[in-house]
């Protein structure tokens, strides 16, 4: 099964990382905390404390078209709170 990670990139995810050391990653529904701390410390060579995860349901969306009404879901998706050691960090705009 491939696990697939993003980092998630918004003024909240910045102020837990700044207070906390806490990054927030977006990562398959299917991973779960054992998998999620494996990869990140894989990917970006760090040590993980603690993994906490939350499923975000999705959401019933409509809007109106010429057709009329029309319905639909977003998807649903996990996201990975995840806390390093102290003194660890990820710099996530190393790459560009």
């Amino acid at each position: 099964m491939e696990i697939s990670i993003k980092p998630i990139v918004t003024e909240k995810a910045n102020n837990l990382i700044e207070k906390l050391n806490r990054y927030t990653f977006a990562v398959s529904p299917e991973a779960n905390k054992y998998q999620i701390k494996s990869l990140v410390e894989n990917l970006y060579g760090v040590k993980v404390v603690r993994v906490n995860t939350i499923n975000v349901r999705s959401k019933n969306k409509s809007r109106w078209t010429k057709s009329g009404l029309l319905r639909g879901k977003t998807t649903a998706w996990k996201k990975a709170l995840v806390t390093l050691a102290e003194g660890q960090n990820i710099d996530f705009y190393s790459n560009i």
